[in-house]
């Protein structure tokens, strides 16, 4: 008769999952930092280096919102501001100063799809590739959010066990 818990190839699948469930949620964390690195970094760069290929519509967007500001200060200042952004996800504890950054610059990449139509959409829902460059960032803002949520969950989890640390305390002196 065939052990239950080992199966039918003799190792426990349950505890193979979950060692191997485990050791994904330890590199989560690291692995969302450093590809946030990488992205805003290495796009940030490209754009202070004017090497960017989304330079064309960067280009589009500042002549319709801020055509008094230099070009060239205003490429450089957008540029190292993606850089910072990126940098700052590396720091565990500043990912909340990250995710405000984060705000106004997502605000601004996803501008073209209202103020620059016929640059993005071929049709009703229908985006060419410069708008589901855009769209796409959806995925970088729903993950900037779990990093802070999970930051910021780890961080009251380890208030609440301080405060029952204290609590058990008090009740030992009383």
């Amino acid at each position: 008769m065939e052990d239950k818990k080992a199966g039918r190839f003799g190792f426990d699948r349950l505890a193979s999952e979950n060692r191997f469930f485990r050791f994904l949620r330890q590199i989560s964390m690291p692995l969302c930092r450093i590809s946030f690195f990488v992205v805003f970094f290495w796009f940030g760069a490209l754009k202070i280096l004017e090497l960017s290929p989304a330079e064309g519509v960067v280009h589009t967007l500042y002549e319709h919102t801020v055509p008094w500001i230099p070009w060239k200060i205003f490429i450089f200042g957008f540029g190292a501001y993606e850089c910072i952004i990126g940098i700052i996800f590396l720091f565990p504890g500043m990912e909340k100063w990250a995710l405000y950054m984060l705000i106004p610059h997502m605000i601004t990449t996803f501008g073209p799809l209202v103020i620059m139509p016929k640059l993005v959409w071929k049709g009703f829902m229908i985006p060419n590739l410069i708008g589901q460059y855009i769209i796409k960032n959806l995925v970088i803002i729903t993950l900037a959010i779990f990093i802070a949520a999970s930051v910021w969950e780890g961080k009251n989890n380890v208030n609440a066990q301080k405060e029952e640390e204290e609590k058990r305390k008090a009740m030992k002196r009383a």
